[in-house]
Order: structure tokens, then sequence, then C-alpha cells
């Protein structure tokens, strides 16, 4: 079976999902594009001899609706013989790219691949896809009627493993504040691409990451999804998710350049990493996010190594309850997760979520030399991604 090597990875700034937002006159299909073409570029490889881009993307409609990885591709300029195809596994569809870019080499299906991430925020708002319908259906609802969103899951999360407002609030400075120190120190530098704008500005860096944040402002904003009607409904909680301790909606793009290990060497191109195991599992619908916890235990056992083991782990901090759960079932030194900070300060654009979490994921294990990293993400409907790598 053929291994299956990661060589590079790229993204995009991170951009407010929003009018205004350092990306939101660019569109969709162009933010990509632009990634694509440098990864592309960088690598020196022949874009004809890509066999597959597949993309994680969540918001299929509208800008987003023509398999937006085939259109990035042909903006670019590169061959038309070139397929795509979108992935969606809820906010894992970046990070199900890349398991099936792997699984596909292993399989001898390709020999080089890409896989990507995109998701514009500022044009596909967060449940825009849904216009008012019920995707679930009757069926669904009669087996769970507690259904509920996933502001409310992150509430029932937190009560479920007691966790204070105060502690919610001081992982969201935290992420800030060592996003912004990885800002400062170039660290995101070598994974960015800068992103040339309709109106001709180039965006060289992230705009989500807000210096200066502590646990003493955050404390002061109001709970997100304390309605009248959730009071009601689920009268003990104590309502303690906020803006501030949630990820930030965000515009963003990413891809990865995988190969088989024989076709590297026959390019000479030195690989970041290797892919040691991955999973995606099925978890309570009603919590929702909780999936990560049975996730990571399933790839330590697929890829026969133990937490401590492990030297860096990324959790997205799809809301600050999330890494928390995580850590109360692994309890690792806190500088092992998140080391560079997460979604809360880098935002969650959805589909290319997973893609981020690689890049810093890599960039820790550099620059720590380090030698297992694990990156795991909660998804909408009771499910998650995991996946450790082995940088090389």
């Amino acid at each position: 079976m053929p291994n299956a090597v990661l060589v590079d990875i790229v993204r995009s700034p991170m951009g407010r999902g929003k009018s205004g937002g350092s990306l939101a006159s660019t569109h969709p299909v162009e933010l990509l594009s632009q990634v694509l073409k440098t990864l592309v570029t960088r690598s020196g490889i022949d874009p004809g001899e890509v066999d597959d881009v597949i993309v994680g993307c969540v918001g299929q409609i509208s800008e987003q609706a023509a398999t937006p990885g085939r259109q990035a591709w042909l903006s670019a300029g590169f061959p038309i013989s070139v397929p795509s195809t979108t992935i969606d596994r809820r906010c894992g569809s970046g990070q199900q790219a890349i398991d099936f870019a792997v699984q596909g080499v292993m399989a001898g299906a390709y020999e080089v691949v890409i896989a990507g991430g995109l998701e514009s925020m500022s044009h596909i708002p967060m449940g825009k896809h849904r216009l008012g319908a019920d995707p679930e259906g009757p069926g669904v609802h009669a087996r769970f009627p507690n259904l509920v969103r996933q502001g409310i899951a992150a509430e029932l999360i937190a009560d479920k493993y007691g966790l204070s407002r105060t502690a919610l609030d001081t992982l969201s400075a935290e992420s800030h504040a060592r996003a912004h120190a990885a800002q400062s120190q170039g660290l995101f530098d070598p994974h960015l691409v800068p992103v040339t704008r309709p109106d001709g500005e180039v965006v060289h860096s992230d705009e989500t990451i807000r210096p200066g944040t502590t646990a003493e402002i955050l404390s002061g904003l109001t709970p997100a999804f304390a309605t009248d009607e959730m009071r009601a409904q689920f009268p003990e909680l104590e309502w303690k998710i906020t803006a501030g301790n949630s990820s930030q909606i965000t515009d963003g793009a990413g891809a990865a350049l995988i190969m088989s290990e024989e076709r590297a060497a026959r390019l000479n191109l030195n690989p970041r990493a290797r892919v040691v195991a991955s999973t995606a599992v099925g978890s309570d619908p009603v919590l929702m996010l909780t999936g990560v916890i049975p996730a990571t235990h399933k790839v330590l056992d697929r890829a026969k190594l133990s937490i401590d083991e492990i030297n860096q782990v990324e959790v997205n901090e799809a809301f600050a309850s999330v890494p928390l759960a995580w850590h109360c079932e692994f309890p690792i030194d806190g500088g092992r997760l998140n080391r560079l900070g997460g979604a809360i300060a880098l935002g969650h654009p959805l589909g290319a979520s997973g893609l981020r979490l690689l890049s810093s994921l890599l960039t820790t294990l550099a620059t720590e030399n380090e030698r297992y990293g694990l990156q795991t993400m909660c998804e909408a409907g009771g499910m998650a991604n995991a996946m450790i790598i082995e940088r090389l």
C-alpha cells in the first residue's frame, strides 16, 4: 500500500465574516483560487498531474454552489483536465477532504491530490442553507425530541462538565493572547497566502485576533442563546456561552498538497508530514459537540499511541466548552493544547477550518521540533473527525 505524505499546506488570512470584513468583497471562488495558485506554484509541480481537487465546504449554495473547487481551479488558469468534488461533513469538511485525499493515495486511486477547504461566511451566512426549512425531518425529531442548535449544545456541555463562566472566558482570552503572540513572531507567515481583493488591496494577515482581550472584559458580555423560550425549556442552565467565548464567523480558505511518498521522491520534494491515522465518529446529536472525545480515543487506538505520546493537540474551539470538555477527559499540559490559539481568536470558516488547524499543528510541531500531533473537530448533528500526523 503506498504511503501518503503531506508535501505543503497554505491558507488565506482569516477575515471577519460580515459586511466590511477584510475578505467580504472577495468572491469565494477567487479566495480559493488564489490559495490554490500559491500552493501549486511554490511546490513547482505540473498542475496537470493533479488527479483530483477535494474541497470541504458547508454552505453549498449561491456563490459556493457550483463545485467551488472546480471553479477555483479554472479561475487559476490550470488545466481543464483536472476534476474536483465538494465534501460536506459540517465543520469537519476540510479535515474530511484531507482524509479522503490520504485514503485515495493509499488505495492507489491518486498519486497527486489537493485537499482544500472554503467558506465565505460574509457571502453565505451560517444557517442560510436551511432557509427556514427542517433538514432533520420528522423521524429524527420523533427519535430525538430535544434537538437543539449548537449554541444550546455548548451550554449543555458546559453544564454537564461543570465548566464555569470564568473558565470559558479565561480560555477565550488565552486563545487571543496565543494567536497574537504567534502573529507577532511571524509563526503564521510561512503558510499564509496574501489575498488580493477586487479593489486591488492586499490582505496579508488575520484580522480576527483581538490583542488585549481579557477574561474580565469577556465577563461583561451577555449570554447569546438565553432567549425566553430557551430559559423556559432549560430552567436549570446558568447560561454562560457568549459571543466572546464562541468561535468567530469568518471568511477563509486553505489547501494541502498530498501525494504518494514515491511521487514526492521522484519530484525531489521534501514532505512535511504523514498521516498516521484518522477517523470519523458519530455521537449524541443533542449534545452534538462532544464527539471529539470518542474520536480521540478511536484515533489513538488506531495509531497504537497514548495521549502522552502526542506532542501537540488542536481541538477546534467551536465554543470554549468543547476544548475544556475534551481536556477533562484528556488532562494534558495546557501548553500542548491549541498552542497558537484557536477558532475563538482565529475564526471558524466552517469548511476551511480543518486546513487552518493542520497548518497551526504543523507550525507548532516544527517550531518545537516535535514528532506527533493530533487534531479533532466537532461537527453539527453529532459527529467528529480526528487525525494524528507525524512530522517528517
